[in-house]
């Protein structure tokens, strides 16, 4: 009887991709992310602090990320600021978990991007 090589890698990598648990991201690749195509900055700033140029006119205040000031518990786990509630209101928009209006949702970013943003969002806590 031929046996046939099973392939479990591909397969295991595809299943937690779909359960929302994505690699360890790139802080770098975040950042680039952060500075350019996700224009965060605008709001949370170039540090984090949640005093980009657009912050003095929003209501709610854009998250602090450099005091790690979260506000949304998007996942229902009793905790703020975990890779979950990054990820889903990068996703989903803020407005969709009761935050501003103002931080739009980004289904364009790739499922790296995203895990890449949550990293170098993390990295800003001082």
């Amino acid at each position: 009887m031929k046996k046939h090589p099973v392939i479990v890698l591909p397969l295991c990598i595809s299943l937690l991709t779909l359960s929302g648990i994505a690699g360890a991201g790139d802080a770098a690749a975040g950042k680039a992310v952060y500075d350019g195509k996700g224009a965060c900055a605008s709001c949370h700033g170039a540090t984090g602090a949640g005093d980009g140029a657009a912050a003095a006119a929003l209501d709610p205040k854009p998250a602090n990320f450099a005091a790690g000031a979260f506000r949304l518990d998007t996942d229902g786990d009793g905790k703020t600021g975990t890779d979950a509630d990054i990820g889903n209101v990068i996703r989903n928009g803020a407005a969709k978990f009761g935050g501003n209006v103002a931080m739009p949702a980004r289904a364009d970013f790739s499922d790296d991007e995203v895990a890449s943003l949550i990293a170098y969002i993390h990295s800003l806590k001082k």
